[in-house]
This record gives C-alpha cells, structure tokens and sequence, in this order.
C-alpha cells in the first residue's frame, strides 16, 4: 500500500464550498479518501460534488454554518452519515475581517475567535471518540502567517491564528498517544475570497511575491501534497507541527 493512500478513509473538510478546503477536499478525495464537504453555501457544494463525482471520488455535501457552535454535536453525527465516522478532520473555515484596531468590536472578536479557534477544537472533539476507538485519526488546521507574524488590520484574525498553533500543539499532546495526529498547514498569499482584498491590488502582490524565497504567492494546487501527506500514513511520525506552506515567505 502506497504510504499516501487514502482509500478506506474518511474525511471531513469544513470551509469545503470555496479556496483551501475545497482544494483540500479535491486533494484528499483524488487520493482514495471518501470526503464529506461542509460550508455555508448548498449550491456550491453540490457543484464541487457533482465536478469530483466526474473523477469517480465518493464525496457529499454537509450545508451548515458553524457560527453556530451549539450544533455541533449533530454536525459530527450528521458528517458520519454517508460515509461511517470520520478519520481526517481538515478544519479550514474561516474568517478575516481586516478591521484596524479601533474598529473591532466585541461582536466581530467573538465571531472571529469562534470559527477559526473554538469550532476547530469542540468540533475535533466530537469527533475523537471514533478516531481513537480506530486507534488512528488526523486533525488538521489551517493556521496562518499570522500565527508567528502580526500584520495591519489583522489583530483578531492573527490572535485566532496564533492560538491555533499553539492548540495544535496542545491537541496532539493529548491525543497523539491514541493514534490521533494533529498538524497545522500555515499557508502564505493564496487566491482564496479571504485574501480577494490583496489580490485586487496588483502592487501588494508583487511586493508579497518578492518577499517569499520562491518568487511567486501560492497557487491552489500547492497544497495538494502536503494536505495529502498530512493525512495519510506518510507523516505518521509527525504531529504537533505547524508547517509554513509559503514559499519562504517567513525564512526570510
């Protein structure tokens, strides 16, 4: 068996109906993974579906929003429905509200901590019990540029981000004893509609493209190979990372 073969296993991807996690979902399904897709927009989940299912991959759509974080015990029901329950936890929904400092509020601070930090986790832990009752599981996060590096208008969305590494690191130390692996992927500029802001300003993307070792900002398809690594076999001795996907936007 290959070491990234992903047949037999089961995924769930949230932030599924758009940018990283429907290229995640995309990744993990063309691999042998039966993939569930969860986000908030229905039409466009069955879009991303109906355009796998062309690849023969075993996909369904779950239509929630997770702002709502009292549901998410029938989230975790719900996701192992079509499938069986879930092996590979891909948290990538999120949100980036870019507001200066003066400008947030405790509205737009809880909604950001919300999605991006405590759904990751309550959510991972709906989940656990079938994962260590397999004795093998995967959890990956989506952390950020941010969670080493502060930028402007970006002080919850980076605080989130920051905590994010650091629950990565706390949930593998409680889990990975039981076979459950937890990394996070820290992407740098990618076209997704969090960063649509920057990609509408040509002079800002090159300024970023120069900063990274590579010379270029991400494209979807870089993350193929590492969401792919992350849950397979592959890196099963490896957990509690947080791995910069950016070109050397940060070794430099």
């Amino acid at each position: 068996m290959s070491l990234f073969d992903l047949n037999g296993k089961v995924a769930l991807v949230t932030g599924a109906s758009s940018g990283i996690g429907q290229r995640q979902a995309q990744a993990l399904a063309t691999a042998g993974a039966s993939v569930v897709l969860l986000g908030r927009r229905q039409q466009q989940l069955d879009d991303t579906v109906a355009q796998l299912a062309t690849l023969g991959a075993s996909t369904a759509a779950l239509a929630v929003d997770l702002d709502d974080r009292e549901q998410l015990a029938e989230v975790a029901a719900r996701a192992a429905l079509p499938f069986g329950a879930i092996d590979i936890l891909i948290n990538a929904a999120g949100v980036n509200l870019r507001q200066a400092v003066d400008e947030i509020t405790l509205e737009s601070w809880d909604q950001t901590i919300n999605l991006n930090l405590t759904v990751p986790f309550f959510l991972a832990r709906e989940l656990l019990p079938a994962m260590r009752s397999k004795g093998w599981g995967r959890i990956i996060n989506i952390a950020s540029l941010q969670s080493s590096r502060a930028f402007a208008n970006g002080l919850a969305y980076g605080a989130s981000k920051g905590g994010i590494a650091q629950l990565t690191r706390a949930m593998a130390e409680a889990w990975s004893a039981d076979g459950i692996n937890c990394n996070a992927i820290a992407p740098g500029f990618f076209p997704t509609g969090l960063t649509a802001p920057v990609y509408q300003n040509p002079v800002m993307l090159d300024k970023l493209a120069g900063q990274t070792a590579i010379g270029r900002n991400g494209e979807l398809a870089d993350l193929d190979g590492i969401s792919i690594f992350l849950a397979s076999a592959a890196s099963d001795y490896i957990t509690g990372q947080v791995i910069h996907l950016d070109g050397g936007f940060t070794a430099k």
